[in-house]
């Protein structure tokens, strides 16, 4: 029998199972390995090339000779064939052998800090989507107690009637706003429809019976300068483009090194049989040094040095618009919060006043001194607090993640889920090295 999959009734195992199985956050894996394998590609070239040859066929030889004996018809089939191995090994390229390894190696950091802004837009989603779900299945709970609320003020307001205590309008309103609370408990539904998709399409289960959120203040910094000051030295998004800078750097020197000379060592050997009619076997073996200056190639090298220049440009450019961006986001999110915070406080003392006006104005509407429509009033005021309440303590999880977000924090490490961390540099070292072979190290 199937085993039953463990559901995500936490935070944290929400947050965990999505960490594991999310396949947005797998592709990135799969294309920070696949960087991996620029690593190797650059070193190979440190290693030789080898290559070996072979041929064989027939021919027919018809040919008239002069030697010392004198004239002599040679004239017969042949099968010639060969069999040669050649060696070359680069001695120097203008360093861009060690300029493309150190380029490569900046790609897999900056790779890598891709896969770190992905895990963390993976768990952000993931912990928005868990807070997403508890709001509507509140707020549909909400509206359903207001339907349920409403039916019974209908039928206490016909049974007033009947007793000749209220006019038809007073029941026509109530007709009203049941009807009204009908329409947003359907709406609620729907909305919670949604919000469950979502949650299996990220997390990859259904919800069931899911604890409350608690918002990550104690892993935030005490302070919105100290935040700022994570945010520029760990975010993601800064980092992947101090890398970049590094790369664009470096191809600079990768392009410069075509102004410089190249020097290579070959070394061949060759065994031919019946070359000739008159040749049975011939060995042969060579070795020779060669250094290519270049003088001239039409000018794109040129091109090419000054296009990476200002390749270069931009990036460091573009690092500037990045630590901007992060500081306005870390900024804005660290505002979030601080409202939320102060948006739960009133929506609390909201639904408290409420629900004192709501029976007040009750026993009133018992005595006369209210009428039905203050008292349908007074419970969508009480409804519509209640789903403020619900909406503030969302937003001031969500935003406590957020922020966590920008400050490039929000990690399973940081938030101790309990799982395996994946460690990029496992599969790294497993192919940096790697001289030959086609299968990947889970052996595909």
């Amino acid at each position: 029998m199937a085993a039953t999959p463990a559901r995500a009734d936490t935070m944290e195992a929400a947050l965990l199972r999505a960490y594991q199985n999310n396949p947005q956050l797998n592709a990135q894996r799969a294309t920070v390995r696949a960087t991996d394998e620029n690593v190797p590609q650059a070193l190979s070239g440190y290693r030789p090339k080898v290559a070996v040859t072979a041929s064989g066929g027939a021919q027919y030889t018809n040919q008239l000779a002069i030697g010392s004996t004198g004239r002599k018809l040679e004239d017969g089939p042949q099968s010639p064939h060969a069999v040669g191995v050649t060696v070359t090994q680069t001695l120097f390229n203008g360093n861009q052998t060690a300029n493309k390894t150190r380029a490569a190696e900046s790609q897999v950091s900056g790779a890598r800090e891709g896969l770190r802004l992905m895990e963390q837009s993976v768990l952000l989603a993931a912990a928005t989507i868990y807070m997403d779900y508890l709001r509507d299945a509140a707020i549909l709970e909400v509206q359903r107690n207001n339907t349920r609320v409403l039916e019974v003020t209908l039928k206490q307001t016909r049974d007033r009637y009947s007793a000749g205590l209220v006019t038809p309008t007073d029941v026509a309103q109530s007709e009203a706003q049941l009807a009204a609370g009908r329409s947003q408990e359907f709406a609620a539904e729907a909305t919670l429809t949604t919000t469950r998709a979502n949650f299996r399409r990220i997390i990859g289960t259904e919800p069931a019976q899911l604890a409350p959120g608690s918002p990550v203040d104690r892993y935030l910094p005490a302070t919105l300068q100290g935040a700022i000051a994570l945010s520029l030295a760990e975010n993601p998004n800064v980092t992947a483009a101090m890398f970049g800078i590094d790369v664009g750097f470096l191809n600079v020197k990768v392009n410069e090194g075509a102004l410089f000379p190249s020097v290579t060592l070959q070394a061949s050997a060759q065994k031919s049989w019946q070359q000739t009619i008159t040749s049975i076997k011939l060995s042969s073996a060579a070795a020779a040094a060669q250094v290519s200056v270049p003088i001239y190639q039409g000018g794109a090298e040129y091109s090419l040095i000054r296009q990476s220049k200002e390749t270069l440009e931009r990036q460091r450019l573009n690092l500037e618009q990045v630590r901007d961006q992060a500081r306005a986001d870390l900024v804005t999110a660290w505002g979030q919060l601080l409202a939320g915070k102060a948006q739960v406080a009133s929506a609390q003392a909201q639904v408290t006043a409420s629900e004192i006006a709501l029976l007040g104005t009750r026993k009133e509407a018992t005595v006369g001194q209210r009428t039905v429509l203050d008292v349908l009033n007074a419970q969508q005021a009480l409804v519509n607090a209640r789903v403020a309440l619900v909406t503030a303590e969302h937003d001031r999880v969500v935003a406590s993640y957020a922020v966590l977000n920008t400050i490039g924090r929000l990690s399973p490490q940081v938030l101790r889920l309990a799982t395996p961390v994946y460690d990029p540099g496992v599969h790294y070292h497993q192919v940096r090295d790697n001289w030959f072979g086609v299968r990947t190290p889970d052996g595909r």
